[in-house]
């Protein structure tokens, strides 16, 4: 019964707009097709919920969702990989496409937190622990979105962390405080809630806190374009902030 609210006023959403697709009410049919969606990893769970309430709607679509580090999924769109909509983590990723982004608009943000295993060995309790030597770290590499607001953390902060691990991607940094490998990972909020009962949370000060914006766009290369507004359409929904307000995101 999880979040019913939020799936019957998506489909109530949705249906109105499957209606009225092409301009009447006479029921014309949604959208339907193949739709490749490039996601930054911090999307993960949200966007999957989101892919099931969409298709609940749109039983005539195939939709399949390719998550990674957003400065990764920038250069294999520009690179022509085939993507319908692509969905960032940084405005600076999503801008590096130029033109091949259709009118981007953002929608959620997102920041940073400390996470450490359940039993906390390294007894961090605080975001200067973190800069310890003897503590093993993990954060996003330097041109990734995560590993970019990490830097405009410890800058804000005043400390310096030379982290032992630089993973590609949030949830690879999550990954490694899961397993035991490192002490601690800064990882955004939404994947914190994400890990559950795998991690602990060690929050920042606000004072020392970045934050990071989430624009999404239809792309000029799309083969199913009128699937691909459609997806954007639902993510910039009323019935879409509560499923990703409820993992987490900020509005943008």
């Amino acid at each position: 019964m999880k979040r019913l609210g939020a799936l019957a006023a998506t489909m109530g959403l949705l249906a109105a707009c499957s209606s009225s697709a092409n301009g009447s009410g006479t029921g014309t049919a949604a959208p339907s097709g193949a739709l490749r969606i490039y996601a930054a990893s911090s999307l993960t769970e949200a966007f999957n919920e989101l892919k099931h309430n969409f298709a609940a709607v749109h039983p005539g679509a195939t939709i399949s969702i390719t998550y990674g580090a957003s400065s990764d999924l920038a250069t294999q769109i520009a690179q022509g990989a085939p993507a319908d909509v692509f969905a960032s983590a940084s405005k600076k990723n999503m801008a590096s496409l130029g033109g091949t982004a259709l009118h981007p608009v953002d929608f959620v943000s997102n920041v940073l937190t400390v996470v450490v295993p359940p039993a906390n060995p390294a007894r961090i309790a605080s975001l200067p622990d973190v800069a310890k030597k003897s503590v093993k770290v993990a954060i996003c590499a330097p041109a990734v979105p995560c590993g970019v607001v990490a830097a405009q953390v410890f800058a804000k902060a005043g400390i310096t962390v030379k982290p032992t691990a630089s993973e590609p991607d949030v949830k690879s940094v999550l990954a490694a405080v899961e397993s035991g490998e490192v002490d601690a990972g800064l990882v955004y909020v939404t994947d914190a809630r994400a890990g559950g009962a795998k991690v602990r949370s060690v929050s920042i000060p606000t004072e020392f806190r970045a934050s990071t914006t989430y624009p999404i766009a239809a792309l000029r290369s799309a083969k199913n374009a009128a699937l691909a507004k459609a997806w954007v359409d639902y993510v910039l929904s009323a019935a879409a902030r509560k499923v990703l307000g409820a993992d987490g995101f900020g509005p943008p």
